[in-house]
């Protein structure tokens, strides 16, 4: 029988019907909610105006907003550039296999386990100068520790606190990388003679560009939507030192309860993500080529 007169099941598309219309609930209609939301004055649930665009030109007009788009792109730069490398380095010293493999994999994965409230938490009790074992240590050094009262304490200290929470997911995404990789080639570097940093450079890198690529990818998304953490530890203060974009979007959303702007701002935000991710992708694309291409030479 030919192909063009194959008979075709059409009641297989019910099959997928179930995820269609989990995606809708979960996605497309608050989706089209928020849109719909951007292009009104809501005076109260039964007053709403037609304003059209002009929510979108206040919050592109909200000085507020750049300091915090500023805050937050310095802040998801800063967790790449100390995260990765570490997690690369992490996932290199982890041993490969045995009994000691499985249980390094579940000390470095603990952190992954504590909720993000349950993390602001701990570093908000941890960085306490009168019972925080870090702020009584620093204080103790003679170091004016405070992330109450200092905005750079309280930024390193969400930092810090980021990096300690998810640079194991790095590690595990490398380390998964890692044991991908056939030992054929670790083979032909010893009768090359390579040394640790061309095993490394030509072979273990090329070879985990998928997963770091992955890793990337999660963590400045991650990262670029922080809000539990920070605002447990410090509130977003002091002052708007750790006051980030999804904080300062809640602070429109439900703390003077703009629904025209917040919504506005929330499409912007969705924008602004959606944008850096297709560059942060594209880059790491060419970079993976490069490489390829040098390793080939």
């Amino acid at each position: 029988m030919s192909a063009s007169n194959k008979p075709v099941n059409q009641r297989a598309w019910l099959l997928i019907l179930p995820v269609i219309v989990c995606v809708a609930f979960s996605a497309v209609l608050p989706l089209m909610t928020v849109v719909n939301y951007s292009v009104q004055d809501i005076i109260d649930p039964e007053r709403r105006v037609f304003v059209g665009t002009e929510w979108f030109a206040a919050v592109l007009r909200d000085e507020e907003l750049h300091a915090a788009l500023w805050r937050q792109i310095t802040f998801s730069l800063a967790v790449l550039l100390v995260e990765i490398p570490l997690g690369i380095a992490l996932a290199l010293s982890m041993p490969a296999q045995g009994w000691k493999a499985s249980a390094v994999l579940v000390v470095v994965a603990l952190s992954l386990l504590i909720p993000w409230n349950v993390v602001g938490t701990i570093w908000q009790i941890y960085g306490r100068a009168d019972i925080g074992l870090l702020g009584a240590t620093l204080n103790g050094l003679g170091i004016d520790y405070s992330y109450t009262g200092n905005a750079l304490d309280a930024w390193l200290t969400v930092l810090v606190m980021d990096v300690w929470h998810w640079t194991p997911l790095v590690a595990l995404l490398c380390y998964a990388g890692l044991r991908s990789i056939p030992d054929a080639y670790y083979q032909a570097a010893r009768i090359d003679g390579a040394s640790k940093w061309a095993v490394f450079r030509f072979i273990q890198l090329p070879k985990m560009r998928g997963v770091l690529m992955i890793a990337v990818l999660l963590r400045f998304m991650d990262s670029f939507m922080i809000y539990t953490e920070p605002f447990v530890l410090t509130g977003g203060g002091p002052g708007n030192a750790t006051t980030f974009l999804s904080q300062y979007l809640t602070q429109k959303a439900v703390g003077q309860f703009d629904l025209g702007p917040a919504a506005a701002f929330s499409l912007i935000y969705f924008l602004i993500i959606l944008l850096l991710c297709f560059v942060l992708y594209n880059w790491m694309q060419r970079v993976g080529t490069g490489n390829a291409e040098v390793g080939h030479e």
